[in-house]
């Protein structure tokens, strides 16, 4: 099933060289998934220069070209989001086009998700289509083995809290801190269900 990938998992994922494997769990390649239109353009300047580094966002480049421009979805879903500050433009253009079509969300913004929570029928709409990060890296640890995975994150640990924790130590399996972590949204989450890798699709 195809994606759309948020700006945020995106970017650690290509950075970590794990995009391409985060797709094919979903039977499809990066060509058949979707971005928002300005993803390009925020990889030229802006905040992803600075968190990231020029270089690695000219790496990332190409991998963005290769997706698709996502769809302006209609004001159906995007009205009952706009007066949530926790949910920015784009997270509510991602939110709002897989809420009226058949795509999963691939995203790493727990805020926007948290603030879901009080949308009357969203999580009829998006159960079980929505995969966090946490969710795609137990997969990936557990396909491609943890080792390579903590690896392929190194330049992420010090940028991020998650990864930091989950995969700094090099004496026990990421793992178990993935999986603490995805319980822990997915408990809050309550009836918005999420893509469960060791579940058979949903939690």
């Amino acid at each position: 099933m195809p994606l759309v990938i948020d700006t945020d998992a995106f970017c650690k994922l290509s950075v970590a060289g794990l995009l391409q494997e985060a797709v094919e769990f979903f039977g499809v390649g990066l060509h058949e998934c979707f971005r928002l239109p300005a993803l390009p353009h925020m990889l030229i300047r802006g905040g992803l220069v600075r968190k990231f580094g020029r270089e690695a966002c000219e790496a990332m480049a190409p991998d963005a070209t290769a997706m698709l421009v996502l769809p302006k979805p209609s004001d159906t879903w995007l009205d009952l989001m706009t007066p949530i500050d926790a949910i920015d433009p784009g997270e509510a253009q991602i939110i709002a086009a897989a809420a009226e079509s058949d795509l999963m969300i691939l995203t790493g913004d727990k805020r926007a998700l948290l603030a879901l929570i009080d949308i009357e029928g969203i999580a009829n709409v998006l159960g079980g289509r929505i995969v966090v990060l946490e969710a795609i890296l137990l997969a990936l640890c557990d396909s491609l083995g943890a080792d390579e995975v903590r690896r392929r994150v190194v330049e992420l640990v010090p940028r991020d809290t998650m990864f930091r924790i989950c995969f700094s130590a090099t004496d026990q399996p990421p793992q178990k801190c993935l999986q603490s972590y995805y319980d822990d949204l997915a408990a809050k989450l309550g009836a918005i269900r999420l893509w469960n890798p060791r579940g058979g699709g949903e939690t």
